[in-house]
């Protein structure tokens, strides 16, 4: 059994995988949803990698240089000591202002002691691996095409004897050297000194990045990975957000729940945004804006839940039936059949996020105008389907019900619109408006309660218990210290909790009865925990919590109750964003470094 061992490299136009060995498992270009050049992690024999192996007796040690989003994989062996330097360049160009995020990935072998030796095995397989793959040595670099399909070709440029490389003989490192895996033929020669160079720059640019966010005086170390991890998941071009860098790696070993999520969900990337905004990162707001601006140009267009990174409304999903998928768990999905499901939760998680956006920043007036055509023609939308049933936050794809989360979330999107319309100084749509919200909120208190349960449950007329309810109230639908809220956590704790993890829910759905936790419902759970004033209990179940990440301190989207192990696709920005709000929310309160020494002098 493994578990996702993996670091992730970016620089918000792709990103990869890199095993805690150093392999390089995962791989899209030129961009998150391009076809993979290495898919290893959907298939151990066919799906292509990159990997290094000393040919003396070995160790090797992994983590991010701090700070960075550049991994650092330490090889100790027998005859030397080198390390490897993954990373994809990002940093602004001296006469652009413009960041410089190629299509390209750079491994920089540093020497540190003696003459290790090592074999490099070279496998890319592109399209999915769907045809074979030719390489071809050149003299400037080993170029890479398949017979078949539509993918053009792959470059890899060396210091590396390219011959030597390619067959998998033996290489001794005697100096620092690199490789550079590009999507795009590279106009100037390539060296070492020049990917130094780039390695610098980026280094660089992570350090600047995470200097500007803003620091907690407890769990810093976390909150900063956490944030680096999703601003790898944010696609420069077009401002959307990720909901994660892979595709079909499963919920739970041997079953189908499998789904491509290198799309932007408007919830999760929403809830992203917000969190991201609170450590001082405004311009992943900014630029989330002008692409919910930018897929939504007609008045009357419908709001999907999910869009493909440059804004296609199109997601047809099928499956490679060549790849076995990760651990045999077939099958590996590309393309995802929710784009078309109707979830109303979504239309309040948008406007929390633009009535955030109103309040902290200045918006220019043509942003302003566009936002508020898209506020109103949002509430439009809750008034149309609000009383309708939908598919819900957790996707099921053959069964609607009155989910309870989405009527809080109709109610939030009404409540933010007459927020926003305060601060626009716009009374015309003021009576309607809190109608309509009065209506919801009765409708919920009527119909969502459970006087069994003694809490709000699932959906309307239901008896099953939903994590998603514990959010009721960090979105101000009711009160932390409220008793029907103090009940509905004590419920939800008491019937979802197992092993010290969060079910969504244990009702079965379309594919059964779900076997693992969702990461980021339990930290739910202890968000809801601090809120009813349970905070003791909170911080040990969180700290617990995060040493289930793995050993870079990064989350998938599931855990495994018994073993613990991560599932799901990997890294999940759902998970790091929960984690980032849970972490200030304990922060929050607790005395500073400051109010500590005034009070250690006094």
């Amino acid at each position: 059994m493994e578990n996702l061992n993996y670091g992730i490299i970016g620089n918000c136009r792709s990103g990869a995988l890199v095993s805690e060995t150093g392999s390089i498992d995962w791989l899209c270009l030129p961009q998150f949803d391009s076809p993979s050049v290495f898919a290893k992690i959907l298939d151990e024999n066919t799906g292509g990698h990159f990997e290094i192996l000393p040919t003396k007796a070995y160790k090797t040690t992994q983590k991010y240089i701090k700070n960075t989003n550049i991994l650092c994989t330490r090889f100790v062996c027998s005859d030397g000591i080198f390390e490897v330097h993954d990373f994809m360049p990002r940093y602004r160009m001296e006469k652009d202002k413009e960041r410089y995020s190629p299509a390209d990935l750079i491994r920089y072998f540093k020497h540190v002691d003696g003459k290790p030796s090592f074999k490099i095995t070279y496998h890319p397989k592109l399209e999915y691996a769907k045809y074979s793959t030719q390489n071809i040595v050149e003299e400037e670099y080993i170029k890479s095409t398949t017979t078949e399909g539509g993918y053009d070709s792959l470059y890899l440029y060396s210091d590396f004897d390219k011959e030597t490389l390619l067959s998998g003989q033996t290489l001794t490192l005697k100096e620092d050297n690199f490789c550079l895996i590009s999507y795009n033929q590279k106009l100037l020669r390539q060296t070492t000194e020049h990917a130094n160079l780039k390695l610098q720059r980026t280094k660089v640019y992570w350090l600047n990045w995470v200097q500007r966010t803003t620091s907690y005086t407890n769990y810093s170390k976390e909150i900063n990975r956490s944030a680096l991890a999703l601003k790898l998941l944010s696609y420069q071009k077009s401002g959307a957000v990720l909901a994660a860098l892979t595709t079909s790696l499963p919920e739970s070993i041997g079953e189908v729940r499998n789904w491509d999520y290198r799309f932007c969900w408007i919830r999760d990337a929403s809830m992203v945004v917000k969190v991201m905004k609170h450590l001082g990162h405004s311009s992943i707001s900014r630029n989330y804006l002008n692409f919910i601006i930018n897929i939504m140009p007609d008045k009357d267009e419908k709001i999907q839940i999910m869009y493909g990174i440059n804004g296609e409304k199109q997601l047809t999903e099928y499956e490679l039936e060549h790849l076995a998928g990760y651990e045999n768990s077939a099958p590996v999905r590309i393309g995802n059949a929710a784009y078309q499901q109707k979830q109303n939760d979504i239309y309040g998680i948008l406007l929390d996020v633009i009535y955030q956006n109103f309040k902290i920043h200045d918006t220019s007036l043509i942003n302003s105008e566009e936002l508020w055509t898209i506020v109103r023609n949002v509430v439009k939308s809750v008034e149309r389907n609000w009383q309708s049933p939908d598919k819900g936050i957790w996707e099921i794809r053959n069964e609607e019900k009155h989910f309870t989360f989405s009527k809080v979330l109709c109610w939030t999107a009404v409540d933010r619109a007459l927020r926003i319309a305060a601060l626009l100084n716009q009374k015309k749509y003021l009576k309607d408006w809190l109608e309509l919200r009065k209506n919801i909120r009765l409708d919920i208190e009527e119909k969502a309660w459970s006087e069994k349960k003694q809490a709000y449950t699932q959906a309307y007329g239901s008896e099953d218990l939903d994590s998603s309810v514990l959010l009721m109230e960090s979105y101000g639908f009711i009160e932390g210290m409220s008793p029907k809220y103090i009940s509905t956590v004590e419920a939800i704790q008491n019937e979802l909790e197992y092993k010290g993890l969060l079910f969504r829910y244990k009702n079965a759905d379309d594919f059964g009865t779900p076997s693992s936790a969702f990461t980021i419902c339990t930290f739910w759970l202890v968000n809801a925990l601090i809120k009813i004033g349970r905070k003791a209990e909170a911080k040990k179940k969180f700290e617990e919590l995060l040493s289930y990440s793995n050993h870079l301190g990064l989350f998938s989207e599931d855990i495994d109750f018994d073993t613990k192990r991560l599932l799901g696709n990997f890294p999940q920005a759902y998970s790091h964003l929960a984690l980032i709000e849970t972490a200030i929310n304990l922060s929050e309160g607790e005395k500073t470094d400051e109010e500590m020494l005034l009070e250690f002098i006094h």
